[in-house]
């Protein structure tokens, strides 16, 4: 979602070189090799290609694809494996969306995430689940806030299954960012950040991204914190406006 004008590899390079760690989307449409070849370290990419977690069909397409990603994550050196409630299409919207989720339906999707998560254990990986707002970007998506990926993580109680917070969806969503940072902790996999409104870098809407940090080190998250969002003007600035929000401030010389 930076350095755009470049190709996939060049980003990645460009990001290691400035220090950062790399994430990213649909595995299936990158060279998977030449990103290898940057020396960027991965912390995260999609962990499945279709599938759901509602029903049984779904499910299956769903291990079977994240099967197929953990071999595509193993040429990146393991990065986590991102999941949502259901498959999405190009424009991140749900391909079967669900209007009503229902009792049934969760109860699939814990058995669904089970299987994920005996998956992962077998191949020494951690899935995450990510909450996403369904007002503005993911209309008709389950499962899409915090507080139900947290129940279903909190439910299938394993170290590879865990929480992508997605604290730009959060916002939107639910709100009270930093009691909710507090709450999740057990459950964190990996956070992601950008504001609101207009999905850029922090600093640029409004959301105190400085107290959220501050909250995420108070509580001992140690974990990574990705930036997720677009540069509103330049992606050398966005980058460095995400490190500014993140670093400690320096205590004062006595």
């Amino acid at each position: 979602m930076v350095f755009t004008d470049l190709p996939l590899p060049q980003r990645a390079r460009t990001l290691h070189e400035l220090g950062f760690a790399v994430e990213v989307w649909d595995w299936t449409r990158a060279d998977l090799t030449a990103l290898a070849a940057t020396g960027a370290r991965f912390t995260s990419m999609t962990g499945y290609v279709d599938g759901e977690l509602v029903d049984p069909d779904g499910a299956d397409a769903l291990l079977a694809s994240a099967a197929r990603s953990i071999a595509a994550a193993a040429t990146l050196g393991t990065p986590n494996l991102n999941l949502h409630g259901t498959g999405l299409d190009g424009r991140g919207l749900p391909v079967r969306p669900v209007e009503v989720v229902t009792g049934a339906m969760w109860l699939a999707a814990e058995r669904t995430l089970h299987r994920i998560a005996e998956l992962g254990e077998r191949h020494g990986v951690v899935f995450t689940l990510e909450n996403l707002n369904t007002a503005v970007d993911h209309p008709g998506t389950p499962f899409a806030t915090a507080a139900d990926t947290r129940a279903l993580v909190a439910a299938v109680g394993s170290p590879h299954l865990r929480m992508n917070l997605d604290l730009y969806h959060a916002q939107i969503g639910e709100g009270n960012l930093v009691e909710l940072v507090r709450r999740s902790l057990p459950w964190i996999g990996e956070v992601q950040v950008a504001d609101v409104p207009g999905r850029c870098e922090p600093g640029t809407g409004e959301v105190h991204y400085p107290a959220v940090a501050a909250a995420l080190r108070e509580a001992g998250y140690r974990g990574t914190v990705a930036l997720e969002a677009w540069a509103r003007e330049d992606s050398h600035l966005a980058v460095r406006r995400f490190r500014d929000a993140f670093t400690p401030p320096r205590a004062p010389h006595p």
